[in-house]
């Protein structure tokens, strides 16, 4: 196959991609819902009735591990967001149903789906990957941590069947789809809103050159914080839903004395992909224990009922549906139902800004310093592409309205998908 791949391995999201000798890019799809989608969730669903040959767990990926998930009779293990782990030095591996997995082996999972579907599609694949990566991995505190990262995803993916696999950093990916509509020379700032990380590259483009002869871009500068919409979504938990299960409640401990029920607890919630490190015997033990002590019983009882049967997926389906009505809208309905629990909530937009004010900031922050560490003022910028699902929020909208002078000068398009397509392109200009 003359084919090359991208692959763009989300926190959320994960999209697959070809481009062919001619140059022409097309992207893996894949059935959601009845409907055609050219992205893949990045989630795994294990049942302890499903297992393979050895009675190990066998896990489904993607749109069925949300199926599965929604209507499995016994409770299973959903995973999510892995990427937000990889720099982690805590998290090696996990037990599901007495087997262990690592870190690696899960992701490998999602990638291995993601190449099969590939496959049915355009027939089989070569050897050879560029994948996307983040400026700095979230939870990156140092050089080290991204390095460390890097490389358990490299291994995750040599282990789904890529034997040379390169990385290009994401924004600089979807600079390569956004130099293909361009008919003349930009400075471009590309800012890439994944699910865990905002990316920022700063890059000198020139028309698309199919030949990839001379020098059509230059790279000038990268970088970006562990900000994005599990961050935003993590902010409408702890306003609108943790208070209704428990956050700021109290309890009476046995000697008498009145005490705030854990945060801790509530640090968990508002990681949706933390929400399972809740379901441990030990912590069970405690929320019930609580349950007793509480001034609120009813609130805890909701925890408990959320934490014992699963219902994170569709606690955030509800976040994330709010927070896509405010995108619209002045105001949302927050609106969350699982008998006993029963949650509706009127929001408003100007309340979510100022929830998310201060990481909003953070955003600013870090664009303020790629600028400044380039020798560029936002006057020099020509143009802002914004990619990623974040970029609709209307606060991160603003953000670079005021930053770069205007609406005119921001361009959007293909927000989930513009990262996999220029990996492709990445993998062309490399590999041709």
């Amino acid at each position: 196959m003359n084919e090359v791949v991208g692959l763009d391995f989300g926190t959320t999201n994960s999209a697959i991609s070809i481009a062919k000798p001619d140059g022409t890019v097309e992207l893996a799809k894949f059935i959601v819902d009845r409907h055609i989608s050219t992205t893949f969730r990045s989630i795994l669903y294990f049942d302890a009735e499903n297992l393979n040959k050895d009675n190990s767990p066998r896990a489904v990926a993607g749109p069925e591990a949300i199926t599965s998930y929604l209507k499995g009779r016994t409770h299973g293990r959903l995973i999510q967001s892995m990427k937000s782990y990889l720099a982690s030095h805590l998290f090696s591996q996990t037990n599901i149903f007495n087997y262990t997995f690592s870190l690696e082996d899960l992701i490998a999972m999602i990638v291995r789906e993601l190449r099969v579907a590939a496959e049915s599609q355009f027939g089989r694949l070569g050897k050879t990957v560029v994948v996307g990566r983040p400026a700095h991995f979230s939870g990156a505190k140092e050089e080290n941590d991204d390095s460390f990262a890097l490389n358990r995803l490299r291994s995750a993916i040599e282990a789904a069947g890529f034997e040379q696999v390169t990385f290009e950093f994401e924004p600089v990916a979807a600079a390569y789809k956004y130099q293909r509509q361009l008919d003349h020379e930009e400075l471009v700032l590309i800012a890439d809103f994944g699910g865990g990380t905002s990316d920022f590259s700063l890059v000198q483009l020139r028309p698309y050159n199919r030949s990839y002869e001379g020098n059509d871009s230059v790279i000038i500068g990268t970088d970006g914080v562990g900000i994005a919409g599990d961050t935003f979504d993590s902010k409408m938990m702890r306003h609108v839903v943790a208070p209704r299960l428990g956050l700021n409640s109290h309890y009476r401990s046995p000697f008498g004395n009145i005490l705030a029920v854990p945060f801790w607890i509530y640090e968990h919630l508002e990681k949706w992909h933390y929400l399972s490190f809740l379901k441990t015997k030990r912590t069970m033990e405690q929320l019930k224990e609580l349950s007793f002590q509480a001034l609120e019983p009813d609130k805890i009882n909701a925890l408990i009922h959320v934490v014992e049967n699963d219902r994170g997926y569709q606690l955030y389906r509800a976040v994330e549906n709010t927070k896509c009505e405010l995108s619209e809208n002045e105001t949302a309905s927050f609106s969350f139902e699982d008998l006993p629990i029963q949650i509706t909530e009127l929001m408003t937009r100007r309340d979510f800004e100022g929830w998310i004010a201060p990481e909003t900031q953070q955003i600013a922050d870090c664009i303020d310093r790629l600028l400044s560490q380039c020798h560029l003022s936002p006057k020099d910028v020509d143009t802002v592409f914004m990619t990623g699902g974040s970029s609709f929020v209307p606060a991160i909208r603003s953000l670079f309205e005021q930053r770069f002078g205007g609406a005119a000068r921001l361009r959007a398009g293909e927000e989930l998908t513009s990262v996999a397509t220029g990996l492709a392109v990445s993998a062309l200009r490399r590999f041709s």
